[in-house]
């Protein structure tokens, strides 16, 4: 696609964040040069054709779709540019998208909408604000929403994730059957496609980039999507090298379990922040050491004690005296 498709926020210190406006699929996001979006090799950008990674925008359907694509058209869609990136008091770097109904959309949703998307990139954070409005005055309208976001692991065999402990879940790989989840923190180590309702507002990944961890946190969306197609399905995605999939995983924040409802005139709002944790190791060493506490010196010690010796010096010094006098009047006496 031409170089006029892609948006970058830049905060400096080779901190960036790039947009390819179709789908307004997050393509890239570094923190300190460090990649944290997985896209595959195998990744097509023609236009036409949904990239595989990074984070792309589902929208208007969750899924297998009658009426249109895959997860819906927001994804292969082209967004607009409400703002370019431009950077905050703060120094951080903040840009909006948006898109709206348009003879594509309605070819396959008959429905007026707009969606706004705005993103803030900071020092070590990556902030979503999504806003989905309906502004036709009859019409109300149901649809799903999720952040498809594509994690870069080294190993997803190692990586745990928590926030899904007592949640249920609907197992796409055992033909939609429900399931509590038992465990504290969820491991990958077969091909997983799950659904889980009601996840608590915040996930810790595991063993990301470097050894480091990831937290997620959402606020409107109750549902997290957790996949990964593994050695078996990886093979039949064509976009998607076969070798891959050990160093992606998906954990997708979203509404799907139940749709949004808007009526004429009416929004919804969710967001997402995605934040790199220091490790135990590399935080010990970008903490300060805390102060050594202070010893007293010997020259401290000396002024503690030194009234203490004038005085037994003192004593000494009048004692001797008298014992002297004493003597004196003892030899003249005699």
């Amino acid at each position: 696609m031409a170089a006029t498709s892609v948006v970058v926020l830049d905060r400096g210190n080779n901190t960036t964040c790039t947009v390819n406006l179709f789908g307004a699929t997050l393509v890239s996001w570094r923190v300190n040069n460090q990649e944290q979006l997985f896209v595959s090799k195998q990744a097509v950008f023609d236009g036409k054709r949904a990239i595989r990674g990074g984070i792309p925008f589902v929208f208007p359907q969750f899924g297998q779709w009658a009426f249109g694509p895959q997860h819906g058209f927001a994804r292969v869609a082209r967004w607009h540019v409400e703002k370019l990136p431009e950077r905050l008091a703060s120094g951080d770097v903040e840009a909006i998208f948006s898109l709206m109904d348009d003879d594509f959309t309605r070819s396959m949703w008959h429905f007026q909408f707009r969606l706004t998307y705005r993103l803030i990139l900071r020092e070590k954070e990556l902030h979503f604000n999504i806003g989905v409005y309906n502004p036709s005055k009859e019409l109300t309208f149901s649809c799903q929403l999720l952040l498809h976001t594509y994690f870069k692991v080294p190993d997803v065999r190692r990586c745990q994730i928590t926030g899904m402990h007592g949640c249920m879940f609907i197992d796409k790989t055992r033909e939609g059957a429900v399931y509590q989840e038992t465990r504290e923190v969820v491991t990958i180590n077969e091909w997983t496609d799950r659904i889980y309702q009601n996840t608590m507002q915040e996930h810790i990944i595991t063993n990301v980039v470097s050894g480091r961890k990831m937290r997620i946190q959402k606020y409107n969306f109750p549902d997290t999507v957790i996949w990964n197609p593994w050695a078996e399905f990886a093979k039949e995605i064509g976009d998607f090298g076969d070798d891959e999939f050990p160093n992606m995983v998906c954990v997708e924040a979203g509404r799907v379990a139940a749709p949004i409802v808007l009526l004429p005139g009416t929004a919804f709002e969710a967001s997402q922040i995605l934040q790199v944790l220091l490790c135990r190791p590399c935080a010990d060493i970008a903490r300060p050491a805390p102060p050594t506490p202070r010893t007293p010196t010997p020259h401290t010690t000396t002024h503690k004690v030194q009234p203490i010796v004038t005085r037994i010096v003192i004593a000494i010094s009048i004692c001797l005296l008298c014992i002297l006098l004493l003597s004196t009047n003892c030899r003249n006496l005699t």
